[in-house]
């Protein structure tokens, strides 16, 4: 498995991909070995079976590219492919969904639950969001509780604060009377 660590504002972040598209991103950690260690369990894989890749390719190159201009915020597409074969195929429509949430926009639980068709189902959807594997690409920090605390977040609950706060930001300044630049 082949990833980079790419150097952002906030600290380093951990990429990892295959043919089939991105396969982990991590949140900027302070050390490069703390994001090398955060993406190794994220892929459920020993540190040492993972391999650097120094010259990585086209697609890594732009990613952190915008990795960089997003935290210094600016507005970012992030489209990329994602490598979803880990996922069970409820999974797999919940954080596809999510891409669908504009910057400075959240839905709750309940309703992307009820954009995939299964309104009971927010808990299932918590799951599935707690399942990412690669944050800011499937903007799962845009999904919050009904009374809208900001819910759960991999155990950094001050990251989804921090990440919500500064698209807000930018979705504010971007937007000139309801029309996107």
């Amino acid at each position: 498995m082949k990833y980079k660590l790419v150097p952002v504002k906030a600290g380093w972040i951990g990429v990892s991909w295959s043919d089939r598209g991105l396969k982990a991103l991590t949140l900027p950690q302070k050390e490069p070995g703390e994001a090398a260690a955060v993406l190794a369990e994220y892929l459920k894989r020993n540190p040492k079976a993972l391999i650097q890749d120094d010259g990585a390719n086209k697609l890594i190159a732009e990613l952190a590219r915008e990795l960089n201009n997003y935290f210094e915020g600016q507005l970012c597409s992030f489209d990329y492919l994602v490598d979803l074969d880990w996922c069970t195929p409820f999974q797999r429509m919940v954080l596809q969904s999510i891409k669908s949430i504009p910057y400075g926009e959240t839905r709750t639980y309940k309703q992307v639950a009820e954009m995939i068709g299964h309104p009971l189902a927010s808990r299932a959807v918590g799951g599935a969001l707690r399942s990412n594997r690669v944050l800011l690409v499937l903007p799962c920090h845009r999904v919050i509780r009904r009374d809208g605390s900001p819910g759960g977040f991999g155990g950094q609950p001050q990251w989804k604060e921090k990440l919500l706060k500064m698209e807000k930001i930018m979705a504010v300044r971007y937007q000139i009377n309801d029309h996107w630049l």
